[in-house]
């Protein structure tokens, strides 16, 4: 398993990473993680590197790393395509998981063309569309070329939507299948409300509009600002990240919580009134359906995943992308109808039933499956790569 980004940062790559290892290991599988190192040091174990050397039993084998500028927990892996192919070839796998690929999971694909094993690679993160948002919008056709690249030399790649899979349709990438994400329902419930959070942080009794994500341009959370000041509401935002000295000063009324993990954040997404999301380049939206099995509606921009997830004017509101006006009339109709609102939250709840992660995993073990088979009757996929038996 090669992970563009692993622990000890948490986002929505490292999040599926562990509830997928947790899976195979029920299953008696043996995995190796391939992952950058959270420092530049030539590391071998996590331990070295203020992580664990091993996740749910399973070796963790990073490679020296370097931090994306202005983004200090994104970390670059260094190292060559063959030193990826000599760990591969040492471990001898039947099947190569390449997580979120584009440093790392470029050199990895190369390495197991070479090593002739299949590549089941997930389509995580729309890197090319943060072009535009981190200043360098010439580089987004670049950028296209090397997702095209990493993808039409993978066995399969699996899209974690419907608008991720036309997407990479349109753009020629064959042997595409869906592979959404599950979703904790025994943690992620409406049982969590916690109506004494909810007085300390809008003890006159306001409506809490909450957002969670990382703080970084592509989530353009700056967006709402317009529901900063609205009359007895409370926006409150969860999540860390570059952005937020910036989002502080756009986003003055709000409460800021940081970054949140497990129960506690359980606790806070069920407390909400509202959930809102505004980054246009979401692949899936995990945080969406985290925010539906707790039994809150949610308002979101319509693109991407939140396509699949948000059925507008059942279990809440889809806004076309920069229409903002529409955002905030979407979350005014719900703040405004109590019974609408909830209505839409039960909707909302009973919609992602039955999404959890062991069938998920389960779907996923089947790809692997299919990539053993795929790549046995086919030994070279791809272009410009070329197999060494």
């Amino acid at each position: 398993m090669v992970a563009e980004s692993f622990l000890p940062h948490m986002n929505g790559v490292t999040h599926s990473l562990l509830k997928v290892l947790a899976h195979l290991r029920s299953r008696g599988d043996d995995v190796l993680v391939i992952a950058p190192s959270s420092s530049w040091r030539d590391t071998a174990s996590w331990a070295e590197s203020t992580a664990p050397a091993s996740v749910e039993g399973f070796p963790v084998l990073t490679l020296p790393s370097f931090p994306l500028t202005g983004y200090a927990n994104v970390r670059l892996a260094a190292g060559t395509v063959a030193r990826v192919r000599r760990i591969l070839a040492d471990f001898a796998p039947d099947v190569v998981h390449v997580a979120s690929p584009f440093v790392l999971g470029w050199r990895a694909v190369q390495a197991a063309v070479q090593l002739g094993l299949p590549t089941v690679s997930v389509y995580q993160t729309e890197i090319p569309a943060y072009a535009a948002r981190y200043g360098v919008p010439w580089a987004e056709n670049l950028l296209w070329q090397r997702v095209e690249n990493i993808h039409r030399g993978s066995t399969l790649t699996l899209a974690p939507s419907s608008f991720a899979l036309r997407q990479l349709d349109s753009r020629g990438i064959p042997r595409l299948r869906l592979w959404r994400r599950g979703v904790d329902t025994s943690r992620f419930t409406p049982d969590k409300r916690d109506d004494a959070w909810r007085r300390s942080i809008a003890p006159a009794g306001a409506k809490i509009i909450g957002y969670v994500g990382r703080l970084a341009a592509e989530k353009q959370v700056e967006d709402l600002a317009g529901l900063d000041a609205v009359p007895g509401t409370k926006l409150v935002v969860v999540g860390s990240g570059p952005a937020k000295e910036s989002l502080q000063q756009k986003l003055p009324g709000a409460y800021f919580a940081g970054f949140r993990s497990g129960d506690d954040l359980a606790r806070m997404i069920a407390s909400f009134d509202i959930f809102v999301h505004p980054g246009e380049s979401e692949t899936f939206c995990q945080t969406i359906q985290e925010a539906m099995a707790s039994g809150v509606p949610v308002v979101a921009v319509g693109r991407g995943g939140p396509l699949d997830l948000v059925d507008s004017s059942r279990t809440g509101w889809l806004y076309p992308p920069g229409e903002l006006s529409q955002l905030h009339a979407g979350v005014m109709d719900l703040l405004g109808d109590n019974t609408k609102r909830r209505a839409f939250g039960r909707a909302a709840y009973a919609a992602v039933q039955g999404r959890t992660w062991p069938v998920l995993c389960e779907q996923l073990v089947s790809y692997y499956a299919e990539a053993i088979e795929v790549h046995r009757r086919t030994p070279v996929l791809g272009t410009g790569f070329s197999a060494v038996r």
